[in-house]
């Protein structure tokens, strides 16, 4: 992309802009901000910027009546926003590829640009329809990927469109890039002591991530939700807490084969637990693994954060993917905030620290925490997919 001459040609740019909005206002505008970049540089080189972004899910949350809810997902508000932060009018094309946009394109001055309506409003889009691919794609001269939140989707302005240009035509925008490289820069050269730190409520969501990370990885905090089936698995007692029974053989396994490959999994030594899933709840501080009846644990204690902040200190490699516990609430947010904070003071001392997107990147900018380490993912899901060593269809129709 930087190569290219944009002057007075049209660039499709696909970018993330699901942001969550409420009452047409948006509340984080974190994704966008991090478009500006890619954006201001190809409008600052004179191109013409078709801009196209999904925004939830329409066609699976309809009104009581069936039809789309155009208001509550409609990219409008996003434009709006986008000319704010970019200082320039951002025009908005009520539809993506119909006759509006072909209008606006065809008054685009050099350095303007539109954004498309959301690509979700057509069924072709989550389909991955080559014919509508091929058609957005005669929209433009030059496409730049710089979605990489939905890089894991084979969609069709994600993936198949990339595949309408040549690789002369064709690139990831500089946050896609950016997230790519970092990815891979922990999965196939990570300095050693190599850590990561899982959280979250599943074993089942985090399942390949373990056994990818178990290649690469010396050690492996296990917290949040999903340690309490791994605990289970061992003989603990863990009262009401959250546990996968149908899971428990398999943690039983994926801990057999971390000791057979030298690999230390790391889990809570103690919990906050409380007798109701509430930010009011009674609370207690069990003294070890086992959490009493009646109780469920909400977050590691503090001697598991102590333990914690020990290990990750250590590294020079940390990958944070999942909170410790429900953080959202703030009387069990102590342990989340301990290891963002342990991983700040080990980026600080020069390790290399990978926060993981989705509640990791939330819970560190909950905590104000979120430019100070390495790299911040914008992609949660796509991020855990390219740790589970997967392709990512978004990036592999750039770079294939």
């Amino acid at each position: 992309m930087k190569n290219w001459n944009v002057k007075g040609r049209k660039v499709i740019v696909r970018v993330d802009f699901n942001v969550p909005i409420k009452n047409g206002i948006i509340t984080d505008s974190t994704r966008i901000i991090k478009s500006l970049e890619t954006l201001k540089f190809l409008l600052d080189k004179g191109a013409r910027c078709i801009i196209m972004s999904h925004l939830g899910r329409p066609l699976k949350e309809r009104l009581p009546d069936g039809s789309i809810d155009f208001g509550k997902f409609s990219l409008k508000p996003v434009a709006e926003k986008l000319s704010e932060l970019l200082g320039s009018k951002i025009y908005f094309a009520p539809d993506c590829g119909g006759s509006d946009t072909l209008k606006i394109i065809s008054e685009l001055k050099d350095g303007e640009a539109v954004l498309c309506e959301n690509t979700r409003f057509q069924t072709e889009e989550e389909k991955g329809d080559a014919n509508w691919a091929e058609l957005l794609s005669g929209l433009g001269d030059y496409f730049v990927n710089d979605a990489f939140g939905a890089a894991h989707r084979e969609h069709a302005t994600t993936a198949t469109i990339a595949r309408f240009f040549d690789k002369d035509h064709r690139s990831f925008g500089f946050l896609m890039e950016a997230e790519v490289e970092n990815g891979l820069r922990v999965l196939r050269g990570a300095e050693k002591p190599f850590i990561a730190i899982l959280g979250g409520a599943k074993v089942s969501d985090k399942i390949l991530l373990i056994e990818n990370l178990m290649s690469t990885a010396n050690q492996i905090i296990i917290g949040g939700g999903m340690a309490y089936t791994f605990l289970a698995a061992q003989g603990f007692k863990i009262g009401n807490s959250l546990c996968e029974t149908e899971k428990l053989d398999l943690a039983l396994e994926l801990l057999v084969r971390a000791q057979s490959r030298s690999v230390d999994i790391v889990l809570p030594v103690d919990s906050v637990a409380a007798d109701a899933f509430n930010a009011e709840a009674n609370t207690i501080i069990t003294d070890d693994q086992n959490i009493p009846n009646n109780y469920l644990g909400l977050d590691i204690g503090p001697k598991s954060r102590q333990l914690f902040a020990e290990k990750i200190k250590n590294s020079k490699t940390i990958i944070w993917n999942g909170p410790m516990g429900v953080f959202e609430f703030d009387r069990f947010a102590e342990g989340t905030k301990a290891v963002a904070q342990a991983t700040l003071e080990a980026t600080r001392n020069g390790a290399f620290s990978l926060i993981g997107g989705g509640d990791s990147a939330a819970a560190a900018n909950k905590f104000g925490l979120a430019d100070q380490f390495s790299f911040v993912s914008t992609g949660g899901g796509a991020m855990l997919e390219l740790l589970e060593g997967k392709i990512l269809p978004g990036v592999e129709a750039i770079m294939s």
